[in-house]
């Protein structure tokens, strides 16, 4: 099997080149990227590049346009409806889930896997709002069941009601604008009636218990509707605010039906990674693992031994992890909050993706440079694209003019590119995908804090990748031991390798005997 390549993208944030970008603008002002523009030709790039699944993040219906929302397009895990998609992505807005099953069909004919998000934590303030009428049993007309419909309102808490609720009181909202909701609901981050400025204001949580109750049933429901709409997995947003008993049932009984269903969750605790892959979930987010790790070595001076004993700590796990660079909550890796240019995260970018079998995720626009320091609006300058505002990011916007022969790269985005497509590229051969890792780093001979160097072996090949995270260029020699060949299965004496790598680079070299 190819090394699972995970690319992310916000369709709304896609092909939306002609927008005028005011910091804080509206739909009609800025613009906004449509399910018609991840075409055939942005498919057969992504395929090019080696991605074997793509991520679309903000597909489900979710708020715009009320009080409660941040910013002027609303965030994409603030769902109002789990079972349709946004009006905003489609040129016919009637025609919505049509264009949407239609995307689905052209990537899996590009020979790729579609995944989108699984939000089981909270939906949005107004959720239900656009269901059809009327409610018969907890269902709209269209027979899907509708969260909180049956609920009773007068109590905190009962087993059977889908949100938690404050008798008496009204929400008090940290936002400008009037939103009545009473009695007040639990957000999806505290429990108040007052949630705060930094809370998930814009949300209402779900009422799970570690045992089974009606909540379980309904969002199992959603699942299997994106799973019959031809969606091949999901991306599990904040697993651990949810009881793990429930991953365990959901994912078999999905399974049931459709044996091959990918589960990615969003997890943050090393100490937790056990119980959820007992759960059934295929991969989990290496956040606390290999990307704090390098992000402390890059902007901490931690010394790149962690990475060592990051692999070590995660033992028989390793393989369920995804490792990343970038990701949609995170700062951009050439934004000003990480690396500070896209050239700085090469060292990082050979760690993480060939260092071992997992799988990588590529986050639209990384593989040009793209550097999130955009005022947006709602998002300020902080380093990500925003998920919140309508905009065009200009990496993304100038790798879409590129792929429909409209414009071209700059050097320095031409240069990341090719970059990106040789290691995607290499990552997808088998002593990559299949091949046994030897980390060098109790072998001497070089800087262990600066540098970190590893062995990738497979058949007759023999690889040897030295990460450089140092401010200088390095030339060193690199003492492979005997032991290390002999873990390959080679009879090999003890080998000094010359090697030479530019500064917060790294370089790949095939070693023949």
């Amino acid at each position: 099997m190819p090394k699972e390549i995970i690319y992310q993208i916000l369709p709304r944030l896609w092909g939306n080149v002609e927008g005028e970008n005011r910091p804080g603008g509206s739909l009609e002002r800025n613009g906004c990227g449509k399910f018609a523009d991840i075409d055939s030709k942005t498919l057969d790039y992504l395929r090019t590049l080696g991605v074997t699944s793509v991520w679309f993040t903000g597909v489900v219906r979710h708020s715009i346009n009320k009080p409660f929302v941040k910013g002027k397009a609303g965030s994409p895990y603030s769902i109002t409806d789990w079972f349709d998609v946004n009006p905003y992505l489609a040129k016919d807005p009637e025609g919505r889930m049509t264009e949407f099953e239609s995307l689905v069909r052209r990537t899996h004919k590009a020979g790729m896997k579609v995944i989108t998000d699984f939000i089981p934590n909270h939906v949005a303030r107004d959720y239900g709002k656009f269901s059809p009428k009327p409610f018969k049993g907890g269902r709209d007309a269209a027979g899907h069941p509708v969260l909180g419909a049956l609920d009773d309102s007068s109590v905190h808490w009962k087993p059977d009601n889908d949100f938690y609720y404050y008798p008496g009181q009204e929400l008090q909202l940290p936002c400008r604008g009037a939103w009545k909701e009473f009695p007040a609901k639990a957000s999806g981050n505290c429990f108040s009636p007052a949630p705060g400025e930094y809370d998930w204001y814009d949300t209402i949580r779900l009422n799970y218990c570690d045992f089974h109750t009606p909540t379980w049933d309904r969002m199992l429901e959603v699942v299997l509707f994106w799973a019959g709409k031809g969606v091949d997995g999901m991306r599990c947003d904040m697993v651990e605010m949810v009881p793990v008993e429930f991953f365990d049932w959901m994912i078999a009984k999905v399974r049931e039906k459709h044996p091959g269903f990918l589960f990615i969750a969003e997890v943050y605790q090393k100490e937790n990674y056990r119980r959820y892959i007992d759960a059934g979930f295929d991969y989990l987010y290496d956040k606390s693992g290999m990307y704090d790790a390098l992000l402390d070595i890059e902007r901490h001076s931690v010394s790149a031994s962690r990475l060592t004993r990051n692999w070590q700590e995660l033992g028989d796990l390793q393989p369920h992890m995804l490792n990343f660079l970038e990701n949609h909550d995170e700062p951009r890796a050439a934004s000003d909050f990480f690396f500070g240019s896209s050239s700085r995260s090469f060292a990082s970018l050979h760690a993480s993706l060939l260092l071992n079998t997992a799988p990588f995720m590529v986050y639209f626009g990384q593989e040009v440079g793209e550097r999130g320091m955009d005022a947006e609006g709602f998002s300020g300058v902080n380093g990500r694209t925003s998920i919140f505002d309508w905009w065009c990011p200009s990496g993304p916007a100038a790798l879409w003019s590129l792929i429909h022969g409209k414009g071209s790269l700059s050097q320095q985005q031409n240069d990341t590119l090719k970059r990106y497509m040789e290691l995607l590229s290499l990552a997808g051969q088998d002593i990559i995908t299949k091949g046994l890792t030897y980390d060098l780093g109790y072998c001497g001979g070089f800087d262990t804090d600066k540098v970190f160097a590893f062995l990738r072996g497979y058949g007759k090949e023999l690889t040897l990748v030295v990460c450089n995270f140092s401010d200088a260029d390095l030339e060193t020699e690199i003492r492979i031991p005997a032991e290390a060949f002999s873990f390959f299965g080679r009879e090999q004496g003890e080998l000094f390798q010359r090697v030479s790598v530019r500064a917060k680079d790294g370089a790949v070299l095939n070693l023949f005997f």
